[in-house]
């Protein structure tokens, strides 16, 4: 018989304008599951951690680069963001409020609770899709750690963004010079054919190796100019 270790406990459960978004524990993991389906957890950070190195490293010298993070998630990429003092503004973009709700004042705060504080961030609720073709602001490294990358997307209309035109979009708000930097739950051969059409430059894929399966990936992207 399984033990209470091992049955999640439901924290939390939102009806959003994507579907259901639950919060749960297992054992000492938060879990983010949206429409059923396992989207992250607590377990690790290491993809998100390289997902804004990479982008950084991939930087010319420039001062304080201004930083978009698309989609908050467990909270991983905001807070080693905010870790290192060379990057200047964060604006993170989270179209889930249940999610920023889990940051600011629920189980996820103890992650993110740094990070928040840092007069740096900007929490922005909007769905990226809309918010790359509508915003003004513009930035020198858009990271991306959306579903499950471009080609396994849970939520319907994610797979717009890495789309050429949703590509387009990226590079709209991304200054001359500008890293576009994307997590992928499995290496995509075709995305970066796509990259490459969409008139980036330096195109590349980083692996994170895993315990079992196929590799994380980023894949990085230099905007010309």
């Amino acid at each position: 018989m399984p033990t209470s270790y091992d049955i999640p406990e439901v924290l939390d459960r939102r009806e959003g304008p994507h579907g259901e978004v639950v919060l749960r524990r297992h054992g000492e993991l938060l879990q983010i599951i949206a429409n059923g389906c396992f989207l992250m957890d607590t377990s690790d950070g290491r993809s998100e951690r390289l997902l804004v190195d990479a982008a950084l490293g991939a930087l010319d010298d420039r001062s304080e680069p201004a930083v978009l993070i698309g989609g908050l998630g467990v909270g991983f990429s905001l807070a080693h963001t905010a870790a290192n003092d060379r990057w200047g503004p964060i604006t993170v973009v989270e179209r889930e409020r249940a999610v920023i709700d889990w940051h600011r004042e629920g189980p996820l705060s103890a992650l993110s609770r740094e990070a928040l504080a840092d007069p740096r961030t900007k929490i922005v609720e909007a769905d990226l899709v809309e918010y790359v073709n509508e915003t003004s602001a513009t930035f020198d490294a858009l990271c991306l750690d959306i579903d499950n990358g471009p080609d396994w997307t849970v939520t319907e209309g994610n797979d717009g963004l890495y789309s050429p035109a949703g590509l387009a979009s990226c590079a709209r708000v991304l200054r001359p010079g500008g890293v576009l930097a994307v997590w992928s739950a499995q290496p995509s051969p075709e995305f970066e054919g796509t990259l490459w059409n969409a008139g980036f430059k330096r195109v590349r894929t980083e692996e994170i190796p895993v315990a079992r399966g196929v590799p994380d990936v980023v894949h990085l992207a230099v905007r010309p100019g």
